[in-house]
């Protein structure tokens, strides 16, 4: 029956199907239309009903007063208005467009300003914004009321453009304004952000005579608390006497904790409690939110606890608060205990407690709690998507990113430009060029972090080319570039070296008036890593207010280029400017002490580890390693490879390559024996250092094992570096026909390799050999001088007088430069450099004379002879000699005796392999040098050669 008249009633009307629910059909209006009288009869039980929220009885209600028997008691307008105000309340558009259906077959709207404000107003509450601005277009007459309800209908529905138009058109067209009109505007210019419009909103309000309204003068402050203003909000506040709505104090804590002001925020809440005015849901949701920071955690507590004791139920929106403040405060589990307390959760209760897992870095749980939210049948909105895409960016899973878009793309949200932006970022992370690119080009709207997020994608994947061609093509479409987009392309520069480019990009940033401290620091690294020094240096000191990450870009930078000394240096002007080091800083430090063979400056700078707390992890255990085992001290590097308890990868490879430094080949075998036995998986350096090892200890069989053992047990494809090592290896063994065969087998071509055969030819003497080594390595690196020299060197040392100036002769011609063999020494504290023959030194008589002595005692003790045929210059024999004897090792060593004192351990470092004379000499220099031979001078030293060897008390070759 009521089906019939269902149909009966809505296919005599032209109203749109969809005015029908089909959410809920029980709701669908079954009423008999009744001309209405001109005087009703007010029916008080319907607007009770509709008090108590209940639709579903509301409308039954209704039902009941359009029947022939009461419609003679019906007041139509207070029964629209009744059941339209439950509709815009439970957001129930479906229910209420039958209302407006029944009201239009009815005609109870006609000539109804009331009904047809009503109407707008519902409209907009249920998100309709079309249907209650075609309704308010077509209105007749209008009324102050109707008026305001289009205007807080665009409020509502986030268009305040609209809404302030809207309000100039009311202006103009005469219409008086009352004090729920500015609410609304000066809301408007709040999601607006604009200040200028809200004060000439404020003094219309002024003239008006409106502030001394609660309403009006509490909107004020709130409009200026969202601007920004935060100073005019608070005077505004302190000249409000009467402060007893807790509307004002909701404004300006609130105001307080959105510009980042929590203390101030937290203070007023404070007051607030002793002025004993009576506090709401909005006090305890805007005091939670200044409890962003960890110290506060406590207030955030006590504020737990007030709101419990204000109502002991809490509110979906108090919840919603407490779960963000606790996981912004890093308390999770607190958070969840909330959640789970929870009655009623909404979307914001999802998305609170989903981004406080990925805030703390529990970004498994995370994905365990999102499909715990699809499995309770809450559907991602927008928030949900964009977090889960970047727990998949930041765990690198491209599978879950990949659910996550299909399911954006199903809900038409893939082109949604913060979830647009989501999709690049994952993309690039999961290093999914093409896909990341795909989604870029299909995004309609893009704004600067597209363009910056695809851009930091191609060059943080190494795409350095496609980074510097997108951003072309930002500057063609003339987008706003940002810091964050510059120091994506920087980084891009860093990576090619492409020293024009850095340069061109330097000249756009001061051009446009980027730079800022950390783009300075950037320009820095880049000019660094591009080898340009110079230019690093200009940047570094135009620098005014210098951070930790200045300092550390230009040291890092020296170290890079080889410029230890300059890095140490510049330690000390740091020290001077009271600017402590960072891990990063301690690092760099480290390796270039190691470059030097520093040991007391390293030993200064592990003090300084030790004593400023820094825990031993990371980086700094390894490169305590190599410092000590580049500075000879391998016991050292033992010692504080032992204090560590968790020992990662590289901690090992440090200690496996310390002992294959000093050539105990057998012992770095052993250590990784036991790295296996702890489970830590080895990598390439791994293997790498482990070749290095054998080959310094003569373990050609061993290292073949570890090739085999890299590629058929770990599954690491060698890199070429592997191979010749292993050439290297086989050739130092004299197996040159062997080394030659497997160099020919090679998948990878390396001049290395080629140049540890030709080495080890010229030490063996196998000519023929040495000669296709030769020549292969000239045309495989013709711009490498160092190949050249060698070449040179092995005809020189066969009497090829003229192949040896036809080499010379197309090094010049090229102009090629070799950067020539040195040798350095630390004494007090300073590094004393020498290069052969060199006289630049400030003692270079006195060290000339301490040689010419040391010189005199090994050929009258020792027996010592100038082997001349190290000398591969075509001169005569005693001119050979003179060169031998101004070797920089041996001006090193001089300087050391007569500027230390009794006892001291001279420490010797050499860029390059030392030639077979010196070797004897310093071999002699170690048995003869006693306090009977030289009274007074010291006699232990060692020195460091590139091509590690060793000469310690005993004169052994270690």
């Amino acid at each position: 029956m009521a089906t019939s008249i269902q149909h009966n009633f809505y296919s005599s009307l032209t109203v749109p199907s969809h005015f029908i629910s089909k959410s809920n059909p029980s709701l669908n209006l079954a009423l008999k239309t009744t001309n209405f009288e001109q005087n009703p009869v007010w029916v008080p039980s319907l607007k009770q009903i509709c008090k108590q929220g209940n639709l579903r009885e509301a409308f039954n209600s209704f039902s009941n007063l359009f029947t022939d028997q009461n419609s003679s008691l019906l007041c139509p307008d207070e029964a629209y208005s009744s059941v339209l105000e439950l509709c815009a309340s439970k957001k129930a558009p479906a229910q209420g467009q039958q209302v407006h259906a029944h009201l239009i077959k009815s005609n109870a709207q006609h000539d109804s300003v009331f009904l047809s404000t009503k109407l707008v107003f519902m409209y907009g509450k249920c998100g309709l914004l079309w249907d209650a601005q075609k309704l308010f277009d077509n209105m007749p007459q209008r009324t102050i009321f109707s008026w305001n309800a289009m205007i807080g209908t665009y409020v509502s529905n986030g268009r305040p453009f609209e809404a302030l138009e809207l309000y100039y058109v009311m202006r103009i067209s005469g219409e008086s304004l009352d004090a729920f009109t500015f609410p609304c505007v000066l809301k408007a210019c709040g999601m607006l952000n604009d200040p200028r419009q809200g004060a000439v909103i404020h003094g219309c309000i002024v003239k008006s005579g409106y502030d001394s309204n609660d309403f009006v003068s509490n909107a004020i402050v709130s409009m200026y608390a969202k601007c920004d203003d935060i100073i005019g909000a608070r005077q505004l506040f302190d000249e409000i006497t009467d402060r007893q709505d807790v509307v004002l104090w909701n404004s300006i804590i609130s105001g307080y904790s959105e510009s980042g002001q929590p203390l101030e925020a937290l203070t007023l809440f404070r007051e607030l409690q002793r002025s004993h005015v009576d506090m709401n849901t909005y006090t305890f949701v805007a005091a939670l939110q200044a409890c962003e920071e960890p110290s506060f955690r406590r207030l955030g507590m006590e504020i737990h606890a007030a709101t419990l004791k204000f109502n002991n139920h809490l509110d979906l929106y108090v919840a919603n608060a407490m779960v963000d403040m606790y996981a912004r405060c890093g308390r999770m589990k607190e958070a969840e205990k909330i959640f789970n307390q929870m009655i009623k959760r909404d979307s914001i209760s999802w998305n609170s407690m989903l981004t406080g897992l990925i805030q703390n870095g529990l970004f498994t749980e995370a994905v365990e709690f999102f499909r715990e939210m699809q499995a309770k049948r809450q559907k991602p909105d927008k928030v949900s998507l964009i977090s889960i895409l970047s727990v998949a960016g930041r765990l690198e899973n491209l599978l879950i990113g990949m659910e996550a878009h299909a399911y954006a793309m199903k809900i038409g949200s893939d082109i949604d430009l913060k979830i647009g932006n989501t999709l690049i970022d994952l993309y690039a992370k999961c290093h999914y060029m093409n896909y990341m690119d795909i989604v870029f080009r299909k995004m309609t709207d893009k704004d600067p972090i597209s363009w910056t997020t695809v851009i930091a994608g191609y060059a943080q994947s190494k795409y350095y080319t496609k980074a510097l061609e997108v951003f072309r093509e930002v500057q063609a479409a003339g987008t706003a570039v940002d810091a964050m987009m510059i120091g994506s392309i920087l980084l891009a520069c860093t990576g090619l070296k492409w020293i024009n480019h850095t340069k061109e990009i330097h000249g756009y940033i001061m051009k446009t008036g980027l730079s800022d401290l950390v783009i300075s620091n950037t320009l820095v690294d880049t000019y660094g890593e591009c080898g340009n020094i110079e230019y690093a240096n200009r940047v570094f000191n135009f620098i005014e207010d210098k951070d930790i990450v200045s300092w550390t870009s230009m040291i890092l930078s020296y170290v890079k280029n080889g410029l230890a000394n300059e890095a140490l240096c510049l330690h000390g002007l740091m020290q001077e400017y009271e600017v402590e080091p960072d891990s990063v800083a301690v690092v760099s430090l480290l390796t270039a002490t190691a470059s030097l063979s520093a040991l007391k400056k390293g030993k200064e700078i592990h003090g300084f580890i030790l004593r400023m707390g820094f825990l031993l992890e990371g980086s700094i255990p390894s490169s305590l390693v190599d410092m000590y085992a580049c500075c000879g001290a391998v016991e050292n590097s033992y010692k504080m490879f032992n204090c560590v308890e968790d020992k990662d990868v590289v901690l090992w490879t440090s200690m496996i390559n310390a002992s294959g430094m000093h050539g105990h080949g057998t012992r770095a075998i052993e250590l990784f024996s036991k790295m296996e036995a702890e489970n830590v998986y080895p990598d390439h350096v791994t293997f790498l250092s482990l070749l290095h090892a054998c080959s310094h200890s003569n373990l050609p069989d061993e290292g073949q094992q570890f090739l085999e053992i890299m590629r058929f047990k770990y599954h690491l494809e060698p890199w070429p570096e592997h191979y010749a090592c292993l050439v290297d290896l086989l050739a130092r063994a004299n197996r040159l026909q062997e080394a030659y065969r497997f160099l020919r087998n090679m998948p990878v071509e390396t001049t290395a390799a080629w140049c540890a055969l030709l080495g080890a030819c010229h030490v063996h003497g196998e000519k023929p050999l040495g000669e296709i080594a030769a020549q292969k390595l000239l045309n495989l690196e013709p711009q490498n001088p160092g190949n050249y020299v060698l070449v040179s060197n092995v005809f020189a040392a066969t009497g090829r007088w003229d192949d040896v100036e036809v080499v010379r002769k197309r090094m010049r011609q090229a102009r090629l430069k070799k950067n020539p063999a040195c040798s350095w020494i630390e004494v007090r504290n300073k590094v004393h450099t020498f290069i052969s023959r060199d006289r630049s030194h400030p003692q270079s008589d006195e060290i000339y004379q301490k040689l010419a002595e040391i010189i005199g005692i090994l050929e009258k003790e020792g027996g010592y002879v100038p082997q001349t045929k190290y000398v591969l210059h075509n001169v005569e024999e005693e001119d050979k000699a003179k060169m031998l004897y101004g070797h920089s090792e041996r001006l090193a060593i001089a300087y050391g005796l007569f500027e230390t004192s009794k006892g001291t351990i001279i420490r010797v470092a050499k860029n390059l392999r030392v030639c077979g004379d010196c070797h004897t000499f310093l071999k002699l220099v170690s048995r003869f040098l006693t306090e009977k031979l030289l009274s007074g001078m010291p006699a232990d030293f060692t020195i460091f050669l590139k091509e590690p060897a060793l000469v310690g008390i005993s004169g052994k070759l270690v």
